[in-house]
């Protein structure tokens, strides 16, 4: 048994808070391996489980995230050894499975994958799931037919975890990025990623009872949802796509057929928590070499776990700008 600093957050008359305090990894879940947690990241689910969101996390106590990179402590299985570094993100973890903001943690074998050689377990977590879901995105549109040539690609939520990522990784590899976001102070921590436009959220919002709307964009990755995304899929240009990957702005939207018969439009959804681990793996070590940001320092901002709480009020206040690295020391 051995001691270790977590985030717990707790339940008290309805209300949740969120506070460092020592646990045991005695009272970790049953798993095949034992992780020594080194850094993790700040994603917007995992504010949704430190406020009490039940559709992300069903009990508590509970310590949230959904990111884990470390070294192996104890292994019950022969494709991991002690001392091997290794990443965990999605399926249970940080959700209804003690996570990454916990100094160790206990999983599943099917859950863990080696650290891609290419990158530290530092770079691992400034990309994090956002990172991960980036690149999903990309690599769904470029199945689609997308190429640097097609034309400009839109992002939406261009300042998130992911749409910074996403602005940054198009970027890298030729295209030419409009970022898109409510944020106009940020416009030139937009341009420093990659972007060539910047496009107000405002602009986004106009002509939603309308059921086309003028093309504009070769392909796109959409991070909010809501009206917003339905809107990009009306301003899609003919035969392209977007890929969707989330929620802030709602989980519904006013759609019609017209855009889909007319232009041949493609909405792509993408997944990264319950993900084959081998296709995880496949983009892990896309984005530890052919794929690999020479930025991802300027992505992000470094904390401990005793700033976590004021972190978590500022992503659901949607003030979170780029990455949040979290060193579990």
């Amino acid at each position: 048994m051995t001691q270790f600093k977590a985030l717990l957050v707790s339940e008290n008359e309805g209300a949740f808070s969120a506070q460092v305090t020592e646990r045991d990894t005695a009272d970790l879940p049953v798993g095949d391996v034992l992780i020594r947690v080194q850094y993790s990241s700040l994603n917007y689910k995992d504010a949704l489980s430190a406020s009490g969101n039940r559709g992300v996390t069903r009990s508590y106590p509970h310590t949230p995230g959904i990111d884990a990179a470390g070294v192996v402590a104890e292994s019950r299985v022969a494709e991991f050894a002690v001392g091997d570094e290794v990443i965990v993100t999605g399926y249970d973890l940080g959700m209804n499975t003690s996570g990454g903001f916990g100094q160790y943690i206990r999983v599943p074998a099917a859950w863990v994958i080696k650290r891609p050689a290419g990158l530290s377990l530092r770079e691992a977590m400034l990309l994090g799931t956002a990172g991960l879901t980036a690149a999903l995105c990309v690599d769904k549109l470029e199945q689609a037919g997308l190429t640097p040539e097609a034309g400009p690609v839109l992002v939406t939520g261009a300042t998130g975890g992911v749409g910074s990522v996403a602005v940054a990784l198009l970027a890298r590899l030729g295209y030419s990025v409009a970022a898109a976001t409510g944020k106009a102070e940020q416009g030139e921590f937009l341009r420093q990623l990659g972007a060539q436009q910047i496009v107000p959220r405002s602009e986004l919002q106009e002509g939603i009872d309308k059921p086309m709307l003028k093309e504009r964009w070769a392909g796109a990755v959409d991070t909010v949802g809501g009206d917003i995304l339905f809107n990009v899929v009306k301003s899609l240009r003919y035969g392209a796509s977007v890929a969707c990957c989330g929620l802030t702005a709602g989980v519904g939207f006013k759609a019609n057929v017209m855009p889909f018969i007319l232009r041949g439009a493609n909405l792509l959804g993408v997944d990264s928590v319950e993900l084959p681990l081998v296709v995880k793996a496949s983009m892990w070590d896309k984005l530890s070499v052919q794929w690999k940001l020479g930025n991802l320092e300027s992505l992000a901002r470094e904390v401990g776990l005793q700033a976590l709480p004021q972190e978590i009020e500022q992503i659901l206040a949607g003030k979170q700008v780029g990455r949040v690295l979290v060193n579990l020391g």
